[in-house]
């Protein structure tokens, strides 16, 4: 699928300003659709939003479909009448430069605790109206959900393959028994999840009507400990105790001597086809709802998966295995028509991701940092791009711009100076400016790039444990300075009034 020739901005809502530990779905949201539309900008491109498992991560998450709470704004559960104001007001003193996790669900846990409670005891009629209509028509995940949420609390947080047998092999009576005992919790649960799509809904109907669409991010695989592989263990390549027999990686390469050991598990795509796709039938249908265009990341595993044994400590005993990529998505195509993807088509690219990408049309992506230091064919390099693609200055998991540059070698930097006609001061302007001159349909650029950050400004460090995902622009950085230049060159290039 084509999209019009335009741009936007990388920034994952937790990286948005604010006084309560995390970035959320409030006020400081909204201004930052008004910043993008006022700057011409057509796409607010997000990472998963998704609860964030392991390491604080939106990728490994304990459902593909649920949210993440911490998004919640508070304030806006005093307008819908569940909080009062005074409740919000008490908050203790976060740093407003970094996500504090822990911190800010030691706050917001108890807030949405009281919010639950208070709707319990004196519901409003219209939220009342509109949490059971949530419930209802989202029953077939949300019920999966609230009972691997009720049951984790309940075993002290381990993961559902070292429940008790009967609960962990969903024995169906034991199911039944845990669903009356942890009624209360399931139904706590629900109620968080109906707050949190509301509020999102109503960040992406005001951005929608501003002329700017939600670029959303689905991660090709899914976390062991979820709620998606518990409940649907036969559709993964598992043992009979539910452990993996395989899980997904990456082989050594350049990069890394011992390749990247993942360690999700690896999809059963023949159990997958008995019923025609429908858990990933469903699973994008429901991402082009809650967002408009979605990215699949590592798109490259619909062609190919790195099996590693399961136990394995590194990656290096793996091999590769094939996966039917053209019966995927041409099932899925039958199923739910033309589908606005973006395939994240970076890393050993082969010739058959290339074939798979281009028989269903998506657009690709293409990396500016990624073009230096070989020859012109780089395919990287703007003048090689293709107009059906995406093209970044970087990614969440790159160095900043300025970073990247100040890490280069002084050949590899006189290079870049030379193919942009830039020089060494705020390189990251004659990046984006090189961007946005190219034919690449879509541009997007990180708000750190075009803020002029260091790699004090990154988001993720991939094979890094901690410390990821924590970054947060200063809200008084936020201002119509930078937006207004860009702007300015999105008129000059033709992607300004494209949305």
């Amino acid at each position: 699928m084509r999209f019009p020739r335009a741009s936007g901005i990388l920034l994952h809502i937790s990286s948005l300003p604010g006084p309560h530990g995390i970035g959320d779905m409030g006020d400081h949201a909204f201004e930052f659709v008004d910043l993008l539309a006022e700057a011409g900008q057509a796409y607010w491109q997000i990472l998963p939003l998704t609860p964030a498992g392991a390491g604080n991560s939106p990728y490994s998450s304990y459902s593909a479909f649920a949210g993440n709470k911490l998004l919640i704004s508070p304030e806006r559960l005093v307008a819908d009448g569940v909080l009062d104001r005074i409740e919000v007001s008490d908050f203790p003193s976060f740093d407003e430069a970094a996500v504090d996790f822990d911190g800010a669900w030691q706050w917001k846990g108890p807030l949405l605790e009281a919010a639950f409670e208070r709707f319990r005891s004196s519901p409003n009629k219209e939220i009342a109206e509109d949490f059971e209509r949530f419930a209802a028509e989202n029953a077939w995940w949300l019920e999966d959900y609230v009972l691997f949420t009720a049951l984790k609390d309940a075993f002290g947080g381990k993961p559902w393959f070292e429940w008790p047998t009967p609960i962990r092999a969903r024995d169906a009576e034991s199911v039944e028994r845990v669903h009356r005992q942890y009624a209360r919790e399931m139904d706590q649960e629900r109620f968080a999840q109906f707050l949190f799509f509301r509020q999102w809904n109503a960040l992406k109907r005001y951005a929608n009507a501003h002329g700017v669409r939600i670029l959303g991010d689905i991660p090709i695989f899914v976390a062991l400990d979820s709620a998606d592989v518990w409940c649907n263990q036969r559709l993964f390549k598992l043992d009979g105790n539910g452990l993996p027999l395989v899980v997904a990686g990456v082989p050594p390469d350049y990069f890394s001597e011992t390749g990247q050991l993942w360690g999700n598990p690896i999809y059963d795509w023949a159990a997958m086809f008995e019923d025609d796709l429908g858990w990933w039938t469903a699973r994008i249908a429901f991402e082009l709802q809650r967002n408009d265009i979605v990215r699949l990341d590592h798109f490259i595993g619909f062609v190919r998966n790195w099996e590693v044994p399961f136990g394995d400590e590194t990656a290096e005993n793996g091999e590769w295995a094939d996966v039917p990529g053209e019966q995927i998505f041409s099932t899925l195509t039958r199923r739910l028509g033309d589908m606005p993807l973006i395939a994240e088509d970076l890393g050993s690219l082969t010739a058959e991701v290339e074939q798979l990408r281009d028989r269903f049309g998506f657009p690709g992506m293409r990396i500016l940092q990624y073009g230096f230091g070989g020859d012109a064919m780089n395919r990287d390099l703007p003048h090689n791009y293709p107009r059906n693609c995406v093209a970044y200055t970087g990614t969440h998991d790159n160095d900043t711009a300025l970073g990247w540059y100040h890490s280069l070698t002084n050949e590899h930097r006189r290079h870049l100076r030379s193919y942009l006609g830039f020089s060494g001061r705020d390189i990251n302007q004659g990046m984006i400016r090189c961007l946005l001159a190219s034919v690449a349909d879509t541009v997007i650029i990180p708000l750190q790039d075009l803020l002029g950050f260091g790699n004090d400004g990154r988001m993720n460090f991939p094979g890094k444990e901690d410390g990821n995902w924590t970054w947060r622009v200063p809200g008084e950085m936020l201002t119509s300075g930078a937006f207004d230049r860009l702007h300015k060159m999105c008129e000059i290039f033709g992607r300004s009034g494209q949305r």
